[in-house]
C-alpha cells in the first residue's frame, strides 16, 4: 500500500508538471519570437503526461497493445507533421482535431462496454460519470465527422460551396441534436436493459455523426477556418468530460485548456470577419458570388493587366510600398522570393511594410508563419488595425493572391455577402498591383471589384514566378 501511494503521488506530481508546461508553452504561442519554443516546451509535457499514464496502469496485461498503440500513433502523426507544406496545414489540423475528436467517442463507447452499460458498474454511477460519457460521445462523435468535412473543403476534395437543404437544414440539425440526447437521456436514466442499452449507445454515435455532417457541409469554404477553431474547442470540452467520467486528471485539464484557447480563438476571427457563431454554423455563406466583372450597374468591367517591368518601375520610384500577402503567395510558396524583392526595394530608400488580414490565409497567423520562415522582420508584419490608416499614403500596394480580405464591397455594398466584414483599405493606395493567376473569386466565391478599379493592374500567373520576375527588373533598374 505504501508503494502505491509513493507511486499515486509520483503520477499526480508529474501530470501538474505537464499542465505547467501545457500553460506556459500556449503563452509562447502568442508570438512569433517565441513560437517554436513554446511548442516544444508543450510537446515535452505531452511526453511527461504519457509517461505518467503508463505509470499509473502499470498493472494492466494489455502492454503490447499499449506499445503497439504508441509506435501507430507515432508512425501515423509524425510524416505528416514534418512533410505537409504550410499551404496544407489547415487541413492538417482538421485531421488531427478530427482524430482528437474521434479517440474521445471511442474512449467513452468502449468504456461503455466494457462497463456493460452504466447498471453494471461495481458501484452505482455517479452523474458526472454518466453525463461525462454521454457528452463526450455526442460533441466527440460531432467533431470527428464535422473535421472530415472541413478538411475535405479545404483539400478541395468537396466543393467549398455551401451543401445543404436550404430552409429544412435548420430543423434537420435540430432534430438529430435533439435525437442524439433523447438517446443519452434513455441511457443515463437506465431504462433499459443491457443488449438494448448497447443499441441506444450506437445511436447515439450515429446521430451525433450524422449532426457533425449536416452541420458542416452547408457551411462555405470562406468560413472554414472558423469552423476548424470551433470543432477544436468542442474536441477539447468532449475530451475534459472524458476525462471527468475516467477520472483522469490529464483528459481534464488538456481538455479545458484546448476547449479555452479554441473559444477564445473561435471568437476572435468571428469579430474579423464581422460575422456571430451562430451565423457561421447557420451556414450559407461561401459559395455564392457574383459574375466575374460585374458591376453595380450590371455592365461588364475589365481588368487591366500588367507586365513586370512596369510594376517594377512604380516599385522602384515609391516611397512606401505596402505588400498585402495571401493564400495565392501560400499556395506558390513565394515567400523567400517576396523578401528577396522587399531587399532590393529597401536598398533603393523605398519603405517597405506588410498588412495582415487575421483570417488572411487559411488559418489565422497562416501569413506571420509563412514570412517569417523567409525571416521577415517581425516589426515589418502589420497588422490590420495598425496599418489601414497608411494605404491613403502608399504609393503602390502589392496584393499576392489576398481576394476576400482586400473587397472594399465589405465597406460599401450592403447587398454584399461579406459586407461588415474588416477588410484592408488597399483601394485606398495610390496605385494597386494585384498578383494572380486568373480573375477566378476567392475562397468565399465572391468576385473583387478592386481588380477593376482604375488604378488597379494585374500581373497574371505564378506568384512566385512574378515576384521573381519583378525582382529581376528591380535589379536592371
Amino acid at each position: 500500500m505504501h508503494t502505491f501511494d509513493n507511486l499515486t503521488y509520483l503520477v499526480n506530481g508529474l501530470y501538474i508538471i505537464a499542465f505547467g508546461m501545457f500553460i506556459y508553452g500556449l503563452m509562447g504561442l502568442t508570438g512569433p519570437k517565441t513560437a517554436v519554443r513554446g511548442n516544444l516546451i508543450a510537446a515535452v509535457g505531452m511526453v511527461i503526461a504519457v509517461v505518467a499514464t503508463l505509470i499509473s496502469v502499470r498493472h494492466t496485461s494489455n502492454w503490447i497493445l499499449i506499445i503497439a498503440g504508441l509506435v501507430v500513433g507515432i508512425a501515423l502523426g509524425v510524416p505528416p507533421a514534418k512533410f505537409t507544406k504550410m499551404t496544407a496545414m489547415p487541413q492538417l489540423v482538421a485531421a488531427f482535431n478530427g482524430v482528437g475528436g474521434g479517440t474521445v467517442a471511442l474512449i467513452a463507447w468502449s468504456e461503455f462496454i466494457n462497463s456493460q452499460g452504466f447498471s453494471h458498474f461495481d458501484e452505482e454511477p455517479t452523474v458526472h460519470i454518466v453525463v461525462g460519457s454521454l457528452f463526450a460521445a455526442i460533441i466527440g462523435s460531432v467533431s470527428f465527422w464535422g473535421s472530415l468535412i472541413a478538411f475535405g473543403k479545404l483539400q478541395e476534395i468537396l466543393p467549398g460551396r455551401p451543401i445543404g437543404l436550404g430552409k429544412l437544414q435548420q430543423p434537420l440539425n435540430l432534430l438529430l441534436l435533439v435525437g442524439a440526447i433523447a438517446a443519452a437521456v434513455v441511457i443515463g436514466v437506465g431504462a433499459t436493459n443491457d443488449g438494448v442499452s448497447q443499441l441506444w449507445m450506437i445511436a447515439v454515435l450515429v446521430l451525433a455523426g450524422v449532426l457533425g455532417l449536416a452541420v458542416v457541409l452547408p457551411i462555405g469554404g470562406a468560413d472554414m477556418p472558423v469552423v476548424i477553431s470551433l470543432l477544436n474547442a468542442l474536441t477539447g470540452l468532449s475530451a475534459a468530460a472524458a476525462g471527468l467520467a475516467l477520472n483522469n486528471t490529464a483528459m481534464i485539464v488538456a481538455g479545458m485548456i484546448v476547449g479555452a484557447s479554441g473559444t477564445i480563438l473561435t471568437n476572435l476571427m468571428a469579430k474579423a470577419m464581422n460575422r456571430s457563431i451562430p451565423a457561421i454554423v447557420a451556414g450559407g455563406f461561401g459559395g455564392g458570388g457574383t459574375a466575374p466583372g460585374a458591376g453595380g450597374d450590371g455592365e461588364a468591367k475589365q481588368a487591366k493587366a500588367t507586365s513586370a517591368a512596369d510594376a517594377a518601375i512604380q516599385m522602384a520610384y515609391a516611397n512606401q510600398v505596402i505588400v498585402v500577402p495571401g493564400y495565392g503567395m501560400a499556395v506558390a510558396q513565394a515567400q523567400h522570393a517576396v523578401k528577396e524583392m522587399a531587399a532590393l526595394l529597401e536598398a533603393k530608400g523605398v519603405e517597405v511594410k506588410y498588412a495582415i488580414h487575421p483570417v488572411a490565409g487559411r488559418m489565422p497567423g497562416h501569413m506571420n508563419v509563412l514570412l517569417a520562415e523567409a525571416e521577415v522582420s517581425y516589426d515589418a508584419l502589420k497588422e490590420m488595425d495598425d496599418i489601414n490608416g497608411e494605404f491613403g499614403r502608399t504609393d503602390v500596394a502589392l496584393v499576392i493572391g489576398a481576394n476576400d480580405v482586400t473587397n472594399p464591397a465589405a465597406r460599401e455594398d450592403k447587398s454584399s455577402p461579406i459586407y461588415g466584414m474588416p477588410v484592408l483599405n488597399v483601394d485606398q493606395a495610390k496605385s494597386v498591383i494585384v498578383l494572380k493567376r486568373s480573375m477566378n473569386s476567392g475562397f468565399a466565391g465572391i468576385d473583387n471589384p478592386l481588380f477593376y478599379a482604375d488604378h488597379t493592374s494585374m500581373l497574371f500567373g505564378d506568384a512566385k514566378k512574378s515576384v521573381g520576375a519583378v525582382t529581376e527588373e528591380l535589379k536592371a533598374l
